[in-house]
């Protein structure tokens, strides 16, 4: 099993709803289901590696309040070196709909001032020497992407291949961010993009053709992966070759973090050796175990997990 760890976007996330119709402004409605839960990209990611059994480190940070102490409770001795911040710890508050669709609305909080520095001071590069490290939250850690380029040159130097999830662009995929995320995938071994975000940055329709045409910006033994929802998920393997996995049907329950929920059940399958097209099928019955399942689990009934 090579290591594995995660880089990104710890906060948290109070999750209500149904709602629908969106009601007017100064009315109130009453919801069926609420829960306060570890979120961010990282934070799911790492949630479900706990859940399968799959050994891991988090870097990490956390504001200076007590949700900042709840989110580090919740990781134990993984959080016990995270930085903390002098701001209020990052919350999202996201509204889920009866489609499964959500809206999502959060404050900077603390994860703009995660830092290059944060990292080192949680992850040791020799006990993660040949292993994957899985960066999320691109477009919420402002002052991490100002340092990834020395991110990317002390995981070349220890043999870490990394994993790129960028997340959706507060913006939209402009130019700009368009350029940014092709420069950060020139230095990945891995891409992890869901089917619009894949098409988005590389600028064409058809997923299959979008992710070849990211895997040709990257280095020549890079695997791009298109995450596809219900539709399940595909894979450039580093030859050019085409391979996927469908998606269990389920009765979606909750979206939220499904595509991270995927990144970790997909990396400790690959992390543990059992190939491009098994690691594809254990992303896609996991995460879809998660999104139909509440209280969410991992790990679908009479299987282990993917690691």
């Amino acid at each position: 099993m090579r290591p594995l760890a995660v880089v990104g976007n710890v906060n948290v996330d109070l999750i209500m709803g149904p709602a629908a119709p969106w009601p007017q402004p100064g009315t109130e409605i009453i919801v069926d289901h609420d829960e306060l839960r570890v979120g961010g990209s990282a934070g799911n990611a790492a949630l479900a590696w706990m859940a399968l059994g799959t050994p891991f480190e988090i870097a990490a940070s956390i504001g200076s309040d007590r949700f900042g102490a709840w989110l580090a409770e919740g990781f134990g001795e993984r959080a016990r070196n995270w930085p903390v911040h002098g701001d209020s710890t990052t919350l999202s508050v996201g509204i889920t709909h009866p489609d499964g669709e959500r809206t999502f609305f959060t404050t900077r909080g603390h994860l703009p001032l995660f830092s290059l520095e944060d990292v080192f001071a949680v992850l040791d590069g020799s006990r993660l020497a040949g292993g994957i490290a899985l960066l999320c939250g691109s477009f919420l850690t402002d002052r991490l992407v100002e340092d990834y380029d020395r991110f990317f040159d002390w995981a070349d130097r220890q043999g870490i291949a990394v994993a790129l999830d960028t997340g959706w662009p507060l913006h939209g995929w402009t130019e700009s961010n368009r350029a940014s995320a092709k420069g950060w995938l020139s230095r990945c071994r891995i891409a992890l993009f869901n089917e619009v975000e894949t098409t988005s940055l590389a600028g064409v329709a058809d997923p299959v053709e979008a992710g070849r045409i990211l895997q040709r910006g990257m280095p020549k033994d890079a695997v791009v992966v298109v995450k596809c929802g219900p539709k399940g998920a595909i894979a450039v393997d580093a030859d050019g070759g085409l391979l996927r996995a469908e998606a269990p049907r389920v009765a979606v329950v909750d979206t939220i973090g499904a595509g991270d929920v995927f990144n970790a059940a997909f990396l400790a399958a690959y992390a543990g050796g059992r190939g491009l097209e098994a690691s594809l099928a254990a992303g896609t019955t996991v995460a879809s175990t998660a999104i139909s399942t509440h209280p969410r689990r991992y790990v679908p009934t009479a299987e282990k997990g993917p690691a």
